[in-house]
């Protein structure tokens, strides 16, 4: 079994090296940013054959032209300066693909007895997939929210629980608190594909979160117990000094003679 993923692996990474297409196909040609693009001109020997950039429906942008008795491209203004770019046999190879390859083409051929025709073809570019990262934030709330970030354009996430599939699309996920075991998520774009699996274990922040609160709450309370029995005290106090202080007073008012009967 390991044989085998080992060879399926070696064969995509493979096709994602060199990326082989046609001008006849009708489905749009990815290729993989800085690999090979190989595009066959269907039988390039019975024509003399141009491949223009289109701009736009109703106007053409750099022209590569191409003889049927050389097959070697005899005027580019296309490819200019780019060594990389060959013709072999009635394909085109492009042995380091950019950015600036994407676009619409249109393969004109022109045979000998004065007809013309075209295929069209829509080459996009995509940046590989990197190495993915994947994270872990345990909330309050009772929510696990697993995150997958990843180089590449554009970029698609499906994941797996435990190998289950679970909701695709999405770069981030939300389990409960408790889940266990482990959690995989695959990356993917039309030229390349990379998965990163970890371990994932019921948060413990959640419950020492709860016995915080707990603790918190108490101290709480003997503090505002200790500040009750303070007021209390300080009333207390301070209502008997007042007191006092009204005897001294009545006193003082009486005069002496009171003061000596008392004595």
């Amino acid at each position: 079994m390991m044989l085998i993923f080992g060879l399926m692996l070696l064969l995509q990474t493979a096709a994602c090296l060199d990326r082989f297409c046609r001008f006849n196909q009708t489905n749009p040609c990815y290729a993989a940013l800085e690999d090979k693009l190989s595009l066959q001109m269907l039988d390039a020997s019975k024509y003399n054959l141009k491949i223009i950039k289109r701009i736009n429906s109703t106007h053409d942008g750099p022209v590569c032209r191409i003889r049927n008795d050389t097959m070697r491209m005899s005027e580019c203004d296309l490819y200019n300066n780019r060594s990389e770019v060959t013709v072999i046999n009635g394909t085109l190879i492009i042995n380091r693909v950019i950015r600036a390859d994407s676009g619409n083409y249109r393969l004109k051929l022109d045979s000998s007895d004065g007809t013309e025709t075209s295929r069209d073809l829509q080459v996009i570019v995509e940046a590989p997939i990197g190495s993915v990262e994947v994270s872990i934030i345990c909330s309050s709330s009772g929510v696990m929210r697993v995150s997958c970030s990843s180089e590449g354009d554009p970029l698609l996430y499906s994941w797996t629980l435990n190998g289950d599939p679970l909701m695709d699309g999405n770069s981030s996920i939300d389990l409960d608190e408790g889940t266990d075991g482990d959690i995989s998520c695959s990356v993917k774009n039309h030229v390349s594909h990379t998965q990163n699996t970890i371990r994932v274990q019921p948060c413990a922040v959640c419950s020492v979160s709860v016995v915080f609160v707990l603790v918190w709450c108490l101290q709480l309370m003997v503090l505002l117990g200790l500040l009750g029995g303070f007021h209390i005290y300080m009333r207390h106090t301070s209502g008997k000094k007042q007191e006092d202080q009204k005897v001294r007073m009545r006193r003082f008012r009486e005069g002496p003679e009171h003061t000596a009967e008392d004595s």
